[in-house]
């Protein structure tokens, strides 16, 4: 008489499956990245439902920015318009990109609420969402990149091409961003004001509106601003230079800190989300 083999299914109350199960909803959600998509697309066509220009006013109030600046900080900084403009524009639209990734990335998950109650999809499609989200306000932009260059007479250099994989290190701190600032600001609902007069204080601090030699024998130590050494990777192969080692240092760093950070944030209370939302 044979005796079948029943099998037993161990679970180690004290050694969840957190990681396997937080990979899972990674390889998910990255698999998912045409919904992701289709969800950004219908974010910029809802906000500007209804107008005449639609997402074309993301360019235009972009260029009021730059004019109304542009000069008048010119002159306070004493720097000729054609040398200053052109970067000034760059830095802007960097900035902005970044500004609004990080301030989508603390309502990534309670702006989701009614989804994530509702359908099983994984979180990190929802971060990707934020990114994705960004790219596309960044890409309305860029043009006013090409216009200000050919206006200025500013020629294109071939260290442009560095500034793809600086946009990637953004996209990454992105994701990680919204992952760890979607969850902290799910379960503490104080943190966004927080990380809103953190950012402005980011904004003065880190050679956005101001170059970095205009500090003297302080510039050295900028790339300990994060903020700086992402803007910096991408602002500075555009504008013609590669950057130096020491930006792309910092921020490879800085990137790989805030991921790791993510990610062990996310492994730990991903199970939690459904309930801080």
């Amino acid at each position: 008489m044979s005796h079948a083999t029943i099998p037993v299914h161990a679970f180690d109350a004290a050694h969840p499956r957190r990681r396997e199960i937080a990979l899972e909803d990674l390889e998910g959600g990255l698999a998912r990245w045409r919904l992701a998509w289709a969800l950004a697309r219908s974010d910029i066509t809802h906000r500007y439902r209804g107008s005449i220009l639609g997402p074309l006013w993301l360019t235009l109030s972009t260029a009021i920015m730059l004019g109304a600046m542009g000069f008048l900080y010119a002159k306070l900084f004493r720097i000729d318009v054609s040398a200053y403009l052109p970067w000034l524009t760059v830095s802007l639209i960097v900035w902005n990109t970044l500004n609004q990734t990080i301030t989508d990335a603390t309502g990534c998950l309670t702006g989701a609420e009614g989804v994530i109650r509702q359908m099983p999809l994984p979180y990190t499609v929802h971060a990707l969402r934020v990114v994705m989200r960004n790219a596309i306000i960044a890409a309305h932009n860029l043009p006013l990149v090409a216009v200000i260059f050919y206006i200025f007479g500013v020629a294109p250099h071939w260290t442009a091409f560095l500034a793809i994989p600086g946009f990637v290190l953004m996209a990454v701190c992105g994701f990680a961003s919204s992952i760890f600032l979607g969850m902290i600001c799910a379960r503490f609902r104080d943190i966004p004001p927080i990380v809103g007069s953190l950012m402005q204080v980011a904004f003065f601090v880190s050679a956005v509106i101001w170059k970095p030699d205009m500090l003297g024998w302080w510039e050295p130590y900028l790339p300990i601003n994060p903020v700086f050494a992402l803007m910096e990777a991408i602002r500075a192969p555009i504008m013609g230079t590669t950057g130096g080692i020491v930006v792309w240092i910092a921020a490879f760093f800085w990137t790989a800190i805030l991921t790791a950070i993510s990610w062990a944030f996310f492994v730990r209370f991903r199970g939690r989300i459904a309930f801080w939302v």
